[in-house]
């Protein structure tokens, strides 16, 4: 019998993390990766911090080389883009017209920024932040830009805030423009703008509620800035923060199906629904919340990579399903440190969830210790049965990991009365005798028996 091949379109998180699964359990199996860039297996999270200078070099976000994966028994083309899938021939083509037979079809081809219609949005001096090659395009424009040229980043999400704080960085003025109320949508109002007031803090101009209308070009066409309609802010450079999208167009037009989020619908083994044959993984797909049931997008390297390992471990022949997500995410911008898991308080309405929620107060070490610094922890809890059902964390250095204690918390369905009793660790160093995690489930759940 000849041997059975597995193609993968993609070759990040999701794509070769499936890959290199599938190899590990079945050494008998041809595996041949598609990947319309140079590089594989690297980390766009840290895109920002190479543009800032905090990594040395674009080979320190790669992983895995296409070498290294070549040497592991995976055939892998680079530079090479599928433009076609045959569902019924089982066949993929590639943009210079080369054809790929497989007997299972891995679609992990990520996520698409989002690119409003906007004139100008494609003009030089533009950028988004979602490549490799991108980051390059970025430190080497900004590196001929004197100190204190202006700058503006469109959008207000993990992204954005994260360029904001590299091209500050490197010596530029940064503008945030935002169309909402104010960054990072995915906390609830009275933490978001804790958020924009420690940008301001840090000299950043944040102006929200503004949506950009035009890129404004000079002679040459080049960008010179934005216009929305409460005014015109300068640009030397513009960058692109405003999320992303599940790119599933080449799934789509080959007749996959695609879920009500855009993503390929797939079951919890990553199989999609339509087609046994086919599976996919990473920020292409529609997953499910944890907590909701319902069908959500989240674009995260995390996910990602355990998503192409159940794909992986399913097609070798291995039970293994994906549990969902709970949407936890952790940034930075400063000294300040964001993090979210579960539902806020407009999501948890939205799913029909009668709730109870408290913001506390306090700080991330004992405070007598140097160095302690403020944060403030919000929890949403179930009314009546108490289980947690989300958390917010906003605050100085070391507040942001808090999340991780909360996000498992929620993640076992714990309620608030359980995590306000856990043996949650103490020493001056690190917390006060009673880590705010424990105060808001403390508080959380004195609310709750009234």
């Amino acid at each position: 019998m000849s041997k059975q091949r597995l193609v993968v379109i993609g070759g990040d998180a999701g794509g070769m993390s499936a890959a290199a699964q599938a190899r590990r359990l079945d050494e008998e199996l041809e595996i041949v990766v598609l990947e319309q860039g140079r590089d594989t297996s690297y980390s766009a999270c840290g895109i920002p911090y190479w543009i800032g200078g905090l990594v040395d070099s674009r080979e320190d976000l790669v992983a895995r080389t296409p070498a290294e994966h070549r040497e592991r028994g995976l055939v892998v083309h680079t530079c090479t883009r599928a433009t076609g899938i045959d569902l019924e021939a089982g066949r993929v083509t590639s943009h210079d017209g080369r054809t790929f037979d497989y007997d299972t079809l891995l679609v992990a081809t990520g996520g698409r920024p989002t690119r409003p219609p906007i004139d100008g949005l494609d003009a030089p001096g533009v950028f988004g932040v979602h490549r490799l090659d991108d980051g390059d395009a970025i430190r080497a424009w900004i590196a001929d830009l004197p100190a204190g040229a202006p700058a503006v980043v469109m959008g207000g999400g993990y992204i954005g805030l994260e360029m904001a704080e590299m091209l500050q960085t490197r010596g530029l003025d940064v503008t945030v423009v935002l169309a909402d109320p104010l960054p990072m949508g995915l906390l609830d109002a009275d933490m978001g703008e804790r958020v924009c007031a420690a940008m301001r803090e840090q000299g950043m101009t944040v102006h929200t509620d503004q949506a950009v209308r035009e890129v404004l070009l000079d002679d040459a066409g080049t960008a010179r800035g934005v216009r929305t309609d409460q005014g015109s802010y300068e640009a030397r450079v513009v960058v692109l923060g405003l999320g992303m999208g599940p790119e599933a167009r080449l799934a789509a037009d080959a007749g996959l199906g695609i879920g009500v989020t855009g993503g390929i619908d797939v079951d919890a083994t990553m199989r999609s629904r339509t087609h046994d044959n086919a599976f996919a993984a990473g920020d292409c797909v529609q997953t499910y919340h944890r907590l909701t049931g319902e069908p959500a997008h989240v674009a995260l390297g995390t996910h990602a990579n355990k998503q192409g390992r159940v794909a992986g471990s399913v097609i070798a022949g291995r039970p293994a399903r994906f549990a969902g997500v709970l949407g936890t995410a952790l940034t930075k911008v400063g000294g300040l440190e964001i993090g979210r898991t579960g539902l806020c308080t407009t999501q948890a309405e939205a799913a029909g969830f009668a709730f109870r929620h408290e913001t506390i107060e306090a700080t991330t070490r004992a405070g007598y210790y140097p160095g302690a610094e403020d944060l403030a922890v919000k929890l949403i809890a179930e009314e009546g049965s108490g289980r947690l059902l989300g958390a917010q964390v906003v605050g100085g250095a070391g507040a942001g990991k808090r999340i991780d204690v909360l996000a498992t918390a929620i993640w076992a369905g714990m309620t608030a009365d359980e995590l306000a009793g856990s043996d949650i660790s103490y020493a001056p160093p690190f917390s006060p005798t009673y880590d705010a995690v424990s105060v808001a489930a403390r508080v959380v759940s004195r609310t709750e028996r009234g």
